[in-house]
């Protein structure tokens, strides 16, 4: 007996072990990971970083290089066809020379901050009011958010019909007796401009409205109780403790509405083109006017980097007010 169970460990421990015994990583879970990892020939598989590579360059390319290229015609005569023409600064300074160009930067200013002040206030009370214990506020908050989601060319010729003198808004001023208020609405220089701007607001005060919910999440109903126990009113509450607390949600709000209100093209390609008589120019309407209407490249070229420089230097600068506003709060 003494002998058979000898010899069966004999022959047991005469078996190779799965694992060395000098292996600094004796587990046998690490060896099947180095057989995983093994390449064809046996050698250790390495990250294919020259994907990597490629797929930033392609990104720089098509963010930096390929816009700072077009930029080159800016300086140049090239309408599209023949060969450009080095020119200078003299595109730049037609831009200010011309009343046009004038008008349209003008009137990009008076849109983006119009449109910047109107989309907070209203974003931020359609916020406050539906961030209550509403039973149908689900429904209202899909409402209001709805037009974000859609066209803005489909829901400007909607509103362009509304705007017409045979529209909703003049029928409904004459239902309730102000025909003296009833006109062409896109028609009248003096109104046009206003009437692009209610689109705007319109259809992105619920994407403001998304955000300030976001952000009133993260106000503590403690806080809220703890003011009202010490007797503060309504307006002290919103002032002291809910908008300081949103102030990321505005850094946010304001920058992205400051960008699309600088860069406004479809609401007025499909509301006035432009017009009447030049009162809704935006540089963006121009570049493309310039540059596909009038076949100026050069010229177009040259308003876009004015938007472009615009653009930049006003949303980097608000960006940093913000965050240092909400550093001092």
């Amino acid at each position: 007996m003494t002998e058979r169970t000898t010899k069966k460990h004999a022959d047991t421990s005469a078996l190779p072990p799965l694992v060395a015994a000098d292996d600094p990583e004796g587990d046998p879970a690490s060896w099947w990971r180095r057989r995983r990892d093994a390449g064809p020939a046996g050698g250790a598989r390495k990250p294919p970083w020259f994907l990597a590579m490629l797929g930033i360059a392609l990104l720089i390319g098509m963010h930096f290089i390929a816009p700072l290229s077009g930029g080159v015609y800016a300086f140049t005569d090239w309408d599209g066809f023949n060969t450009a023409t080095f020119i200078g600064w003299d595109n730049f300074r037609e831009i200010m020379d011309s009343s046009v160009q004038r008008g349209a930067l003008l009137h990009t200013f008076v849109l983006a901050g119009s449109y910047l002040v109107l989309v907070n206030v209203v974003g931020l009370v359609l916020a406050l009011a539906l961030n209550r214990t509403l039973k149908s506020r689900n429904f209202l908050r899909m409402v209001f958010f709805a037009p974000a989601v859609l066209s803005p060319l489909a829901v400007s010729y909607i509103w362009q019909y509304m705007f017409t003198y045979d529209g909703a808004i003049n029928r409904m001023l004459g239902g309730i007796g102000l025909d003296g208020l009833r006109r062409e609405w896109l028609g009248d220089p003096s109104t046009a401009i206003w009437c692009v701007l209610v689109v705007m607001v319109w259809q992105h005060a619920g994407q403001a409205m998304i955000i300030y919910l976001a952000g009133l999440q993260g106000v503590a109903d403690e806080l809220e109780e703890a003011a009202v126990i010490d007797g503060a009113r309504l307006w002290m509450r919103l002032r002291r403790i809910t908008l300081p607390l949103l102030a990321p949600a505005f850094t946010i709000v304001s920058t992205l509405m400051l960008i699309s209100g600088l860069r406004v093209f479809d609401q007025v390609f499909a509301l006035t083109g432009g017009g009447p008589v030049y009162s809704t120019e935006t540089l963006a309407t121009q570049v493309y006017q310039q540059t596909f209407v009038e076949g100026r490249f050069g010229f177009g070229a040259s308003i876009a980097m004015v938007m472009t420089v615009l653009i930049s230097v006003l949303g980097i600068a608000n960006m940093m007010y913000q965050r240092s506003r909400e550093r001092r709060l």
